[in-house]
């Protein structure tokens, strides 16, 4: 029987069937660690709103202001966030006016760069694109080229820690 891999799911059989490998010979820890051996360096709130201000002024100048960004214990993997975008609208006098916020799963305090920047871009890409489409993808690969790629060894790190139950870059 094969071991069900849902954060892989959608990617070709033949991915899942390596990473199967990997988990049952004790070796997808080492090959993420190898690849991303150090955690990012942002460790607070303000500094994740910077992280993702620095992002966005480079990326996305003319989309909406970003009010606030947050680490947030509250959103679980399990169902399938790693971060969330809302907005919430707002009359003010005679216009609309709109609050974005971006939350990161807390989880990600401890995770490499590449794997932190992904996440904040995707939830940036939702000021411009709604949906997870086409253009959505296009966006986030505009503003990290590596993004697929990414998201890929995100979802291995999440297949490595549901199998393992162990974080591999420990909390200071």
């Amino acid at each position: 029987m094969k071991t069900d891999l849902p954060y892989l799911r959608t990617y070709p059989e033949s991915l899942q069937d390596q990473a199967r490998q990997l988990l049952g010979e004790g070796r997808l820890g080492p090959v993420l660690l190898r690849k991303y051996p150090q955690p990012h360096a942002v460790r607070s709130d303000k500094a994740l709103y910077d992280y993702a201000a620095e992002l966005k002024a480079r990326h996305l100048r003319n989309a909406g202001t970003v009010n606030k960004v947050v680490f947030d214990s509250k959103i679980h993997v399990v169902r399938h966030a790693l971060g969330l975008h809302t907005s919430v609208s707002r009359v003010q006098g005679n216009r609309l006016a709109a609050k974005h916020e971006i939350r990161v799963a807390a989880m990600f305090k401890q995770v490499p760069d590449e794997f932190l920047r992904m996440i904040v871009v995707h939830e940036l890409a939702h000021l411009r694109e709604k949906d997870h489409d086409k253009a959505f993808y296009k966006l986030c690969e505009h503003m990290e080229p590596q993004y697929h790629q990414y998201e890929f060894d995100v979802r291995l790190y999440l297949t490595y820690l549901e199998h393992a139950g162990e974080r591999l870059w420990a909390p200071e």
